[in-house]
């Protein structure tokens, strides 16, 4: 019962992991009382004593009795008892829960249904540990699925797993592996055999007193402390490492780090979190003195490898302080454009949990702001390793060109000197993609009308804006572009780039907020303002933003396409100057009240409908899923069937095959003896010993090669051709095992043949189909193979002190 209560402790230890995920506390007290009823459940198994596999079918049945309580009650029997409307609710909530975990970035809201998942998956952790541990006796196994539940936080969050909850982890695992340690060694002193059994395990009736395990637990709680110590102190006083890597076409990487170094928080989760929030929330406000809207930038990505944007890490040195004066200059701005100057003052909402990179209209010359915030000379992102914006007020001067058509035509040819990177793709693009980006652009004379091209195909009606992220893998951007086009900005933005890197453009993706509403004198944003998108690079003029992101009530409800990308207006006598990243005033700029503002997702569900229908779904059909899913765990189910033939071939083909892994000793005997002489001989003994293994005839380990064939020929009556085979065999083993000389000794593959044919031939249909699809000489391998990693794992629990020994040897 020792181990059954370690077990559960562990278990739920390691549960504290999770608590950054969530927002609230009430999954920790249903989590809580999962693994209690594991642990009652596994009482009661030791208790009446019920075998191995018993007792996580009891577990599992007390969880499903706890969580119908907690969260079906309503639908039970007597408020406990599951009936068929409980198991429908908790399917329910299953799906919703589901649901809810791909829609929200951590940490996510406490919804019933994540509730459910989260207090489900800790139970099973908690059974498979107590299976494990109490069960099977395998406590440094154990420690693989607390090892599969530190691994959610630590995949999901961008900021290192917390130390106090990571000790406290550590802390469950090595009690538990001390209790074992006792159990054991109180039982029946120290184990010497790794394979325990009922009398190795159980104590002596007779035996008056224990075996005394101080030593042992003082030594082991010395060791257990001083790992946890190590692996905490010793990552701290390492050199961080920060990969970087964003836009996964809906999944996004995250780097981190401390001290000198910067803490990026994942902004693709972010972004399409905040894009996804049931309620709206207010980022940020700011005001300029041109009252126009404008994207601010956060982030700019600017590497991709096939699958991911990243972003090199931005440097900061001293002389780019804000507080120096001036940042560097916008890379790429020449004297060509006109340059208008913009004041914007910018007030951070202090809800906001950490902003380590200030939101920024484009090109920032100089900021007015309290604390240590350096500008990235290549990027001008401003970022700080000290300080946060949170709740913050400052002051930003932009020098921002307005190009027109006409000049950006006539930079066209204009060799771009920015960095390489920016163009650089990886050879793995799939050609198609190529091809679209050469068709699209095919009749275009200069960059710049390339550029627009590659805008008007995203904008012009084709692609769908769906939240729900299409695609995955390698072939996520081949399915976005040529077969789904449906996504959010992330995906619209990542596309832009990639094709206008594929035709000469320098291109990256930024990430941050559109322009917001106007609200009294103000501009307000909020997390519904989200959004990314590609900027591209023309030498004299630098780096300008493109939209190819759907806006209004069929995609981003404040995305805004710059004017210099939309068609040319006819001549008139009137000209206009644009502004990157705004636009002409419109009914969305208008002041608005926040509260009448409508969430661009039930736009989209109001415009769907308006066309009378859903949109069309090319992702590939139910049944389709349903085979692909069959004929992978057919393949699964027929590995233990093409090892055996592998084995099998090379044994009768190759006449060269070795034995190296004989099953017993009488087989390492004949290989060894054979030698390179007679390899046949070794190959047909272990052939023919895997043949009456799979057909339930194993061999007697006492029986000779003579006494086995005259028992296989007497007792399934063998012909005088199979008798004769199994003779030959046996003969020719034992000549090579005991004759000075065995002679010549021919082929042997006719006489196996012979012999597993009438050996065939004596069982059912159905095991002969058992021996070709599931073997059990395959699976006894297989095992073998299994225990042997099971006792490299027992290696670590038996140490033995050898000072304590020798101490009380004396």
């Amino acid at each position: 019962m020792r181990l059954t209560v370690a077990s559960g402790v562990a278990a739920f230890a390691a549960a504290f992991l999770l608590y950054p995920l969530f927002q609230g506390g009430s999954w920790f007290w249903t989590s809580l009382g999962a693994v209690l009823a594991v642990m009652a459940a596994g009482l009661v198994s030791s208790r009446l004593s019920l075998p191995a596999w018993a007792a996580p079918l009891v577990a599992l049945l007390a969880v499903w009795v706890y969580l119908t309580a907690a969260f079906a009650s309503d639908k039970a029997w007597a408020l406990v008892v599951p009936t068929r409307g409980s198991v429908v609710e908790l399917g329910r909530l299953l799906g919703v829960g589901w649901a809810d975990i791909q829609r929200f970035a951590a940490p996510v809201p406490e919804t019933e249904g994540i509730t459910l998942l989260t207090a489900g998956g800790v139970a099973l952790i908690a059974i498979a540990v107590d299976l494990l541990a109490a069960r099977l006796r395998r406590a440094a196994l154990a420690g693989l699925p607390l090892l599969a539940l530190a691994t959610v936080p630590a995949t999901i969050l961008p900021d290192p797993i917390s130390w106090p909850a990571f000790i406290l982890a550590a802390l469950g695992f090595i009690g538990l592996l001390i209790a074992d340690g006792r159990e054991r060694v109180g039982h029946w002193g120290r184990a010497v055999l790794v394979r325990r059994t009922t009398r190795a395990t159980s104590s002596r009736p007779d035996a008056r007193t224990s075996a005394d395990t101080s030593g042992l637990r003082l030594s082991g709680k010395r060791i257990g402390f001083a790992a946890i110590v190590l692996a905490v102190l010793v990552p701290a006083l390492l050199p961080a490492m920060e990969p970087v890597s964003f836009f996964t076409f809906g999944v996004g990487g995250s780097g981190s780090g401390r001290g000198n170094s910067i803490s990026i928080p994942n902004p693709i989760a972010g972004l399409r979190g905040q894009l996804e929030l049931p309620e709206r929330r207010v980022v940020l406000t700011y005001a300029n003195n041109d009252d126009k809207p404008r994207y601010l930038r956060i982030y700019a990505l600017d590497t991709f490898d096939g699958q991911q944007f990243g972003m090199t890490d931005p440097k900061g040195v001293a002389q780019n302080r804000t507080d120096n004066g001036p940042l560097p200059a916008p890379p790429g701005l020449g004297p060509e454009p006109k340059v208008k100057t913009v004041t914007t003052n910018i007030r951070i909402s202090d809800e906001l949990t950490k902003l380590e990179f200030l939101p920024l209209p484009y090109p920032p010359r100089q900021i007015e702001i309290d604390g240590d915030w350096r500008a990235d000379v290549d990027t001008l992102m401003v970022f700080s390793t000290r300080d946060t914006a949170v709740g913050a007020e400052y002051e930003v001067t932009t020098s921002e060109p307005e190009p027109t058509p006409d000049l950006l035509d006539s930079l066209s040819g204009t060799r771009p000197t920015v960095d390489p990177r920016f163009l650089r793709l990886p050879d793995n693009i799939p050609p198609e993609i190529a091809e679209l980006a050469t068709s699209l652009t095919a009749n275009a004379k200069t960059d710049y009308e390339a550029a627009v091209k590659l805008q008007q195909f995203f904008t012009g009606g084709d692609f769908t804006y769906n939240l729900s992220t299409q695609g995955h893998g390698n072939s996520a951007l081949r399915d976005f572009l040529l077969r789904d086009r449906a996504g959010y900005c992330e995906q619209f933005a990542a596309s832009m780039a990639v094709l206008a890197r594929l035709v000469g453009i320098p291109a990256r993706v930024a990430i941050g907020y559109t322009g917001g509403t106007k609200v009294g004198d103000r501009w307000q944003v909020g997390t519904n303002d989200s959004h990314s998108w590609p900027e591209l690079y023309f030498e004299g003029v630098g780096w300008l933003p493109f939209e190819p992101t759907p806006s209004g009530s069929a995609g981003q409800g404040s995305a805004r396409v710059p004017e210099y990308t939309q068609p040319r207006p006819e001549a008139t006598g009137e000209a206009s100057t644009p502004t990157p990243g705004s636009t002409s005033s419109s009914s969305a700029d208008e002041p608005v009240d926040p509260q009448a503002r409508r969430n661009p997702r039930e736009l989209d569900r109001e415009g769907v409908a308006a066309t009378g229908g859903l949109p069309t779904d090319d992702s590939m059909p139910l049944i389709a899923q349903i085979g692909i899913g069959a004929g992978a765990l057919l393949l699964v189910l027929l590995i233990p069937a093409g090892l055996r033939l592998i084995t099998r071939n090379r044994r009768v083909r190759a006449l060269g095959w070795k034995v190296s892994e004989p099953s017993d000793d009488l087989t390492a005997r004949i290989a060894s003896k054979s030698g390179s002489r007679h390899p046949s001989v070794a190959a047909a003994w272990a052939e023919l010993d895997d043949v009456l293994y799979d057909y339930g005839m194993a061999r007697q380990l006492s029986e000779t090669p003579r006494a086995l064939a005259r028992r296989l020929t007497q007792q399934y009556e063998f012909d005088a051709d199979s008798a004769a085979a199994i003779t030959a065999i046996a003969s020719a083993v034992e000549r090579v095992l005991f004759a000075r000389d065995p002679g010549q000794i021919g082929p042997m593959r006719k006489d196996l043949r012979q012999v597993r044919q009438a050996l065939a031939a004596t069982v059912s249909r159905g095991r002969r189909l058992r021996a070709v699809l599931l073997p059990p000489s395959t699976l006894r391998r297989l095992r073998g193979l299994g225990e042997r990693l099971l006792d490299g794992f027992d290696l670590l629990e038996n140490i033995r002190l050898r000072r304590t020994a020798a101490h009380k040897g004396s």
